[in-house]
């Protein structure tokens, strides 16, 4: 068992689950599938993917760790889609010698001052004000002052991270409409992916003309699915997840200069 990191504050992600993947083909195997370059990942550095559908939309997204004790991938995912997820991978796996099982591990956010010891950590790929994210084992837990959920909610929102399918429609949002290249989640120089084609295309060839944004709303952020409307009452987006004032907007980019608003609240962009 990896000996616990040290943090200034920390806090379980207990959305989040653990999918190991064993094997010396792991990486390519999972580098054939996702969006980022799965090479790239090694211990002490994690990779932000996508797994898409062949039409270029998110199906999934996932961290990507190494653990230097086995060699083994450990992809921290949403944990309410962990089985479907698993599914979907043995599916691509067919007869490639790459083993694919949920685990007990927890995920960890780690802020402040951060040793990781030997433990499974990394920088958090999407954004650096993020911390570090941790996959520990079962039954340990990082030497911190605890850090509140809802605190690192606040701090994820306001950077326009999104969570799982929280705010990424399933099947429905393309890649680089869910912020993935602002987040690192997308690699335009790799070989072959599902969904390739059409994320080259609409990065290349045409534009973004939706995306998902961080959002200030005065009064408190209503619920998901809120439809967003400039002053004609023209649909220019909806709110997906949100906490207190802040929230992440779906947002159709023709009217992010328009006055807007939710439920009557004023909608502002965080730029």
């Amino acid at each position: 068992m990896s000996n616990a990191p040290r943090a200034d504050r920390a806090v379980k992600l207990e959305s989040r689950a653990v999918i190991r993947l064993g094997g010396t083909e792991a990486k390519a195997f999972l580098n054939g599938l996702v969006t980022s370059e799965i090479t790239k990942v090694a211990p002490g550095k994690a990779v932000y993917a996508g797994l898409l559908t062949p039409q270029g939309k998110y199906l999934f997204d996932l961290i990507v760790f190494e653990d230097a004790a086995t060699g083994d991938l450990l992809l921290d995912v949403e944990a309410s889609r962990a089985t479907d997820l698993t599914r979907k991978l043995m599916l691509y796996r067919l007869r490639t010698p790459v083993e694919i099982e949920a685990t007990e591990r927890s995920v960890w956010s780690l802020m402040g001052n951060v040793s990781a010891g030997d433990s499974v950590a990394s920088p958090d790929p999407r954004h650096p004000d993020l911390g570090w994210r941790a996959v520990l084992d079962a039954g340990i837990t990082p030497d911190a002052v605890p850090l509140d959920l809802a605190t690192y909610e606040q701090n994820r929102l306001m950077l326009g991270v999104p969570d799982g399918s929280r705010d990424m429609a399933v099947e429905k949002d393309f890649w680089l409409e869910t912020g993935a290249e602002r987040l690192n989640g997308v690699a335009f120089d790799k070989g072959c992916y599902v969904g390739q084609e059409l994320t080259a295309r609409m990065k290349h060839r045409t534009s973004v003309k939706k995306l998902l944004v961080p959002v200030e709303v005065d009064g408190g952020a209503p619920a998901p699915g809120t439809e967003i409307v400039n002053a004609d009452g023209k649909a220019a987006g909806e709110i997906r997840s949100g906490q207190g004032n802040h929230a992440i907007a779906w947002l159709r980019l023709e009217y992010e200069n328009d006055t807007l608003t939710a439920d009557g609240k004023q909608v502002t962009l965080i730029r």
